[in-house]
C-alpha cells in the first residue's frame, strides 16, 4: 500500500508542475498501477465511467455547434443589458450555473455556459479566466442540491434510500438543497468581494444575430433527455452518454447537410477536447489502483478511529476530510467506499446515519473545489480555456477554489449540525 501512496502522491504532484502534460502523466501513472500489480488489468477499465466521458465528448461536439451558431454570443448580449458592470456579469452567470448543474451534470453545465462567458469576454477584450472559473466552482457546488444534480448525490439516494424530495425535506426538517442554498449565498457574496474591482460597464451596441437555431433546439433536447433520464429508475448505465453522443450526431449530420459538404464531419470531431478525455480516462484508472491497494479504506479506519465515541468530532473529521481527500481524488469512489464505512460508524455508534451521510456528501462534493483537478467540471472549464489559447496557473484557480470552497461549507457543516445532530 506504501507504494501506491507514494506513486498516487507522485502523480498528482507531477500534474501540478507540469499542467499541459496531465493527460500523458495521468494515462502513464494509470499503465504504471496496472503493471506494478496495483490494478489488476481485467478490473482497470471497470473504473473507467465511460457514461461520463461519452457526455463530455457529445456535448462538446453539440456546443461547438451552438458557438458557430452565435447563439451564445447573443445570450452574451442579453445578459449584458441587464447588468451594469462586470463583476455582476460574473455572479450572474456562476449563478445561473449553479441552478443549472442542480439538474444537469457538472461536466455539461460548465460546456454549455462557458461559451458565453468566453463571448462576454471577448466583447470586452478581458481574460475569461476568472469568469469560467467562477462557473465551474459554481456548478459543483450545487451540484448536491437535487438527487439528480451529480452523481454523488445519485449515489447517496440510492444507498440511503432517498428519492427526490428527500433532496428537499428529510424526516420533518429541511434538506440538502437548503444547506446548499446558503453555502450559494454564501459564495455569490464572495465572488462580488472577489471581482469588486472588475467595475467596467457592460453595454452592447448592437445584437449579435443567430445564423442558426437548429444547434440551441439540439442542446434543449440534450438538456430535458438529461432531465427525464435522471427520473427514470433503473435506466442503463451509459444513458446519459449515448443521449449525449446520440443528439451530438444528429447535430453533426443536420450540420453536414446544411452545408452540402462531408468535411463539416471532420472540423466538428476536431473541436472534442481530447486531452481533457484522455486526462479523466487516465484519473479513473489512477483512482481505481488506490481503491484497490486499500489507501481509501486505510484513511477512512483512521479517521475514524481518531474520532473515539464523539459524534460531532467524528461529523467534524468526516466532513473536513472528505473536503481534502476530494479535492485531490475523484468524488465518486471516495463517496461510494465511504458510504457503507459511515454506516458502520453509526451502527457501532447506534446513531442516525442521516448526518454523517449529508456531511459526507457535502464534504466529498464541495472539495473539489480546492483544485483544479479535483472535479471533473475544473478539468473541463480549464481544458476550455487552453483550447481558447488562455493558460491558467495554480494561483488562478486556488485565489478563487479555496475561499469559495469555505464560503460554500462552512454554512452547510452548520446548518446540518443544528438540524440533524
Amino acid at each position: 500500500m506504501l507504494y501506491s501512496i507514494i506513486l498516487f502522491a507522485v502523480t498528482y504532484l507531477l500534474m501540478l508542475i507540469f499542467q499541459n502534460q496531465r493527460p500523458v502523466i495521468a494515462v502513464t501513472s494509470a499503465a504504471v498501477f496496472i503493471l506494478c500489480g496495483f490494478l489488476p488489468l481485467d478490473k482497470a477499465l471497470g473504473y473507467v465511467d465511460f457514461n461520463v466521458l461519452l457526455m463530455i465528448a457529445g456535448t462538446m461536439g453539440t456546443v461547438a455547434l451552438l458557438i458557430e451558431s452565435k447563439m451564445p454570443a447573443l445570450i452574451a448580449d442579453i445578459i449584458l443589458d441587464h447588468v451594469p458592470n462586470v463583476k455582476w456579469a460574473i455572479v450572474t452567470l456562476s449563478l445561473f450555473a449553479g441552478i443549472v448543474s442542480a439538474f444537469i451534470d457538472n461536466v455539461a453545465t460548465v460546456l454549455m455556459i462557458a461559451p458565453i462567458a468566453l463571448a462576454i469576454a471577448k466583447k470586452l477584450d478581458i481574460s475569461p479566466v476568472r469568469m469560467v472559473i467562477a462557473i465551474a466552482v459554481s456548478s459543483n457546488l450545487q451540484g448536491a442540491a437535487t438527487l439528480v444534480g451529480d452523481t454523488t448525490s445519485i449515489l447517496l439516494g440510492g444507498y440511503a434510500g432517498m428519492n427526490f424530495l428527500d433532496f428537499f425535506f428529510y424526516h420533518g426538517k429541511t434538506s440538502i438543497f437548503f444547506a446548499v442554498e446558503l453555502g450559494a449565498l454564501a459564495s455569490a457574496s464572495l465572488l462580488l468581494l472577489l471581482f469588486k474591482d472588475e467595475t467596467a460597464q457592460v453595454t452592447t451596441q448592437k445584437h449579435t444575430v443567430v445564423t442558426d437555431y437548429v444547434p440551441s433546439v439540439i442542446m434543449l433536447l440534450t438538456v430535458l433527455c438529461l432531465i427525464a433520464a435522471s427520473l427514470i429508475p433503473n435506466t442503463p448505465k451509459l444513458t446519459n452518454g449515448m443521449i449525449c453522443v446520440s443528439l451530438m450526431l444528429v447535430g453533426m449530420l443536420y450540420d453536414a447537410a446544411r452545408k452540402r459538404s462531408v468535411k463539416a464531419v471532420f472540423d466538428l470531431l476536431r473541436k472534442i477536447d481530447y486531452s481533457t478525455l484522455l486526462l479523466l480516462f487516465g484519473l479513473f484508472m489512477v483512482v481505481g489502483g488506490i481503491t484497490e491497494t486499500g489507501v481509501i479504506d486505510a484513511a477512512a479506519a483512521l479517521f475514524t478511529k481518531i474520532g473515539g465515541g464523539s459524534v460531532f468530532l467524528i461529523y467534524t473529521i468526516l466532513v473536513w476530510a472528505s473536503v481534502f481527500f476530494s479535492a485531490f481524488i475523484d468524488n465518486i469512489p471516495y463517496v461510494a467506499t465511504m458510504l457503507p464505512v459511515t454506516q458502520s460508524i453509526a451502527n457501532t455508534m447506534g446513531i442516525d446515519p442521516t448526518i454523517l451521510y449529508f456531511g459526507l456528501l457535502s464534504g466529498a462534493t464541495l472539495g473539489g473545489n480546492l483544485t483544479p483537478i479535483g472535479a471533473s467540471a475544473n478539468i473541463t472549464g480549464i481544458g476550455i480555456l487552453k483550447k481558447e489559447g488562455y493558460a491558467v496557473e495554480n494561483k488562478d484557480f486556488l485565489r478563487i477554489g479555496v475561499p469559495f470552497t469555505l464560503a460554500a461549507i462552512i454554512p452547510a457543516y452548520v446548518y446540518f449540525w443544528v438540524l440533524y445532530r
